[in-house]
């Protein structure tokens, strides 16, 4: 997702240093073209070597070295450089920024750089909380800088708060959330509803179906790296939270009607890619229930249909996208869904079809609009997502 773009690590002297060198691959393995810079002191934590095996780039510690290639270094790396990221950022490094001085590679560089910059903090959890680095913090924000606030736990020093540096898989989501692909959607608020919903028949089984999530989550972080504020409906997954995304959990169909629904208002985009649970045991089930041997019988009644609400309720300029799962018929029933749910855009898949349905990482969809049919054949869950939102821009712009 990096390719072509130029990235500066910058590496301060803290313990945390050593994690630094897994972010470094990350980075490599997403194809940027990674500059490392460290202070003298991180040097005292880990050797320039490491980062110059992994980056294929020379490590620069000193302004003034004659080997660097590049003409005035911290001006011409700064211009060149796409995204910045200090991992860690010590104490001392974020006084220097916050105070104009540049009397390293680092700071000199960082100071020229007009790229997004982001700062991980890491330290002493008494450090990190003290008022005059929390004033330094709130200072390099005013002036366009992102802090990532660092984790809580057990430290290297022996006490126990905020001041942990994330793991370098979540810092690599902030990197991709920053420079991964153009802000097209910037300034947009979008909702995305995922997953599976549950509906409880006694307090041990429940009604559910084999929703993942994993394209509803897609569909979140792709709009949230191009620049989307985006909310994020789930049903219960065994997925992570995503970065960058406002995440709202819910159990029944119900909670997520209502989820959904109350915030709706606000949204330019929603895209209700959940699989809700089309049947809940109704109000007087547990009157209904018979139960035999082997056998279970259950009143049932029909969920709330978000969809058709959100069809009966869509503001003028807003679009929606719904799902459509089937095993036969497919694109005639999406049709009838389009007209009947009153939405701009239906995604349907044959969950018969080798590649597409639950829980892989590939799916098989087709676009339904009132004067579209795209199929987009056989394709990972990100770029399925990635060219759903393609031609959701696209509508919406027409």
């Amino acid at each position: 997702m990096l390719t072509g773009k130029t990235i500066i690590l910058g590496v301060t002297g803290s313990i945390a240093a050593y994690k630094a060198a897994s972010l470094a691959s990350l980075l490599v393995k997403q194809h940027a073209d990674v500059h490392v810079l460290m202070t003298q002191n991180a040097c005292q934590f880990i050797n320039p070597v490491t980062f110059e095996t992994l980056t294929g780039n020379k490590c620069i510690c000193d302004t003034f070295d004659r080997n660097f290639e590049f003409h005035v270094g911290h001006v011409s790396l700064g211009k060149k450089a796409d995204l910045a990221i200090i991992a860690p950022a010590s104490a001392n490094c974020i006084g220097k920024l916050a105070g104009g001085i540049a009397d390293d590679m680092l700071t000199t560089t960082i100071l020229a750089c007009r790229c997004p910059i982001l700062l991980s903090p890491a330290m002493n959890t008494r450090m990190y909380t003290n008022s005059i680095v929390q004033e330094n913090m709130e200072k390099l924000r005013r002036h366009g800088y992102t802090i990532i606030e660092p984790a809580s736990g057990y430290l290297a020093c022996g006490d126990t708060g905020a001041g942990k540096m994330p793991e370098p898989e979540l810092l690599l989501q902030a990197v991709l959330k920053e420079a991964a692909f153009e802000k097209d959607m910037e300034g947009l608020h979008v909702l995305v509803t995922a997953g599976p919903t549950q509906e409880s028949i006694d307090p041990v089984r429940y009604i559910t179906n084999h929703s993942s999530g994993k394209m509803g989550y897609a569909l979140a972080v792709n709009a949230m790296r191009r620049g989307a504020q985006v909310t994020l409906v789930s049903g219960q997954t065994a997925l992570a939270a995503p970065y960058g995304v406002d995440m709202v959990t819910v159990v029944s169909a119900r909670d997520m009607f209502e989820a959904v629904t109350e915030r709706a208002d606000e949204q330019d985009i929603i895209i209700k890619a959940a699989a809700v649970a089309d049947y809940r045991p109704a109000k007087v089930a547990s009157d209904k229930i018979k139960k035999s041997e082997g056998e279970m019988s259950i009143a049932l009644e029909r969920t709330d249909d978000i969809l058709k609400y959100l069809g009966e309720h869509k503001r003028e300029g807003q679009f929606l996208c719904g799902f459509c799962m089937e095993t036969k018929d497919m694109l005639e029933n999406a049709g009838k869904k389009l007209k009947a749910k009153h939405v701009d855009m239906i995604v349907a898949n044959n969950v018969k079809v080798a590649g597409a349905g639950f829980a892989g990482n590939t799916n098989v969809v087709t676009l339904v609009a009132e004067d579209m049919t795209k199929e987009l054949g056989l394709l990972s869950k990100d770029e399925t997502a990635a060219q759903i939102l393609d031609e959701i821009m696209r509508r919406r712009d027409k």
